[in-house]
């Protein structure tokens, strides 16, 4: 969607509010008109602002009973209805914006707002075709929309336009992917790439469009003979190691896999998916073939940008479900480096200290973690275990009976929380406590 600078379009409709006023014949003979108009229009912005739609929507109808062909003011209108979810009303008030006034970027963008609200795929797409004459880069929703209404040529066909001119982005080249693997699409689209190889063998983009089609529909075998034949016409291209590091990974050739996946990783052309892709297959060896897992290291803050993927997490789950405790837990660290709010990782982490008896760590990571999120009440339940496993048992019942009130709806983390201060409490002497938590317990477990 269009990113509406508000502030700017205010300043219009001051603008065009203003220039009304002053055009006037006679200001003496209408000033009091004026004002009126004048403190309804402030009235509708002054009422929007603390979000009280419905009173703007009565300040500014006020508007348009003295100037009902005041586009700026329908436009008012509009947007308050919108805002209200008052989708059949909204789109009313913003079509008699166009009508009156079909110059005007926002008043078509509000028709497009009422209209992506509603998934309203259909009526979307002609009102989009118009918003590209305002802003080019409208062309990535027009694509998106082909694809929710199935109109798949029309995608590719205005794809390939963009890219012929600029690099396309992420969210573009994995749609571009998808149409790929449509059958009804990718024949001619094979064909049609093959007859482009040969007869300009040292155009390096139908290799590429090529060894992508192979690579998403997991033939390997044809993506790497496309690739052998590019790094033939074309030694330099980067795109020929896609296919050539999974071929010296067969070979068992670390050495130049690992020089194939930094050509991948460097290229900022290249869909972070084959990234994953080629990446996975490497972790995989280097996982047999420890002398490489440097090159994992090194290869992690490829992803940085990754705002989908924390790479380094998911190798810790990788390593996880190996049961090799000591890389899982260097790998979350390196996870939470990169995203220091993941509160799913230091969760992990902390089930991996645990796994692995480091309770002292455990201790020290949850209160660490507890001084960013004191609500959370799962760091509250890895201090209490940790202190209990020291022996520190004071500790341990403070912070669990502190993080008790912060389970909701949990019935098997605060059965969690009740074993740990019936531990707590017994080495405490304090047997009422311990009596207490201990009955909380039994009931929970009915």
């Amino acid at each position: 969607m269009i990113k509406k600078t508000h502030i700017a379009f205010l300043a219009f409709l001051l603008f065009s509010f203003g220039n009304h006023l002053f055009a006037q014949d006679n200001p003496d003979a209408i000033a009091l008109v004026d004002d009126q108009l004048e403190n309804n229009f402030y009235e509708a912005m002054k009422q929007r602002g603390i979000e009280n739609y419905d009173k703007a929507i009565v300040a500014i109808q006020k508007c348009i009973e003295k100037e009902p062909t005041n586009a700026a003011f329908q436009y008012e209108l509009g947007k308050n209805y919108l805002s209200l979810k008052n989708y059949v009303d909204a789109e009313s008030a913003f079509k008699k914006a166009v009508e009156l006034d079909n110059k005007q970027r926002w008043y078509w963008n509000g028709l497009y707002d009422v209209y992506y609200q509603t998934k309203d795929f259909q009526k979307s797409i002609p009102i989009v075709e118009k918003l590209i004459e305002f802003d080019a880069n409208m062309k990535e929703d027009l694509v998106s929309l082909y694809m929710n209404t199935n109109q798949h040529a029309k995608a590719l066909e205005l794809l390939n336009n963009m890219e012929s001119s600029s690099k396309l982005t992420r969210t573009m080249e994995f749609y571009k992917l998808r149409l790929q693997e449509t059958n009804k699409l990718a024949k001619p689209q094979k064909e049609q790439l093959e007859d482009a190889i040969k007869k300009n063998p040292k155009v390096e983009q139908n290799y590429i469009d090529l060894i992508v089609f192979y690579t998403n529909l997991n033939q390997e075998e044809k993506a790497f003979e496309v690739a052998k034949q590019l790094e033939r016409e074309i030694p330099s291209s980067d795109w020929a190691h896609v296919s050539l590091v999974k071929f010296h990974l067969n070979n068992n050739d670390g050495e130049n896999a690992s020089k194939s996946m930094f050509k991948v990783l460097e290229n900022d052309r290249m869909d972070l998916k084959i990234k994953h892709r080629v990446f996975n297959e490497f972790l995989i060896f280097a996982v047999k073939n420890s002398t490489y897992l440097k090159e994992i290291d090194k290869a992690i803050p490829y992803f940085d940008n990754d705002k989908e993927i924390n790479v380094a997490k998911e190798v810790a789950k990788f390593f996880w479900k190996k049961n090799d405790l000591e890389k899982t837990a260097y790998y979350f660290e390196k996870a939470l480096k990169k995203n220091s709010d993941d509160i799913d990782a230091m969760e992990l982490y902390l089930e991996v200290l645990i796994q692995k008896q480091d309770f002292l760590l455990v201790t020290k990571k949850s209160e660490e973690y507890l001084e960013s999120f004191p609500t959370q009440s799962g760091f509250y339940f890895y201090a209490g275990l940790g202190y209990n496993q020291l022996k520190e048992y004071k500790k341990a019942k403070n912070n669990l009976e502190n993080g008790l009130d912060f389970v909701v709806e949990n019935p098997s983390l605060e059965a969690n929380f009740y074993k740990q201060l019936i531990i707590s409490c017994e080495n405490l002497n304090d047997n009422a406590k311990k009596q207490v938590y201990t009955n909380k317990l039994k009931q929970l477990q009915k």
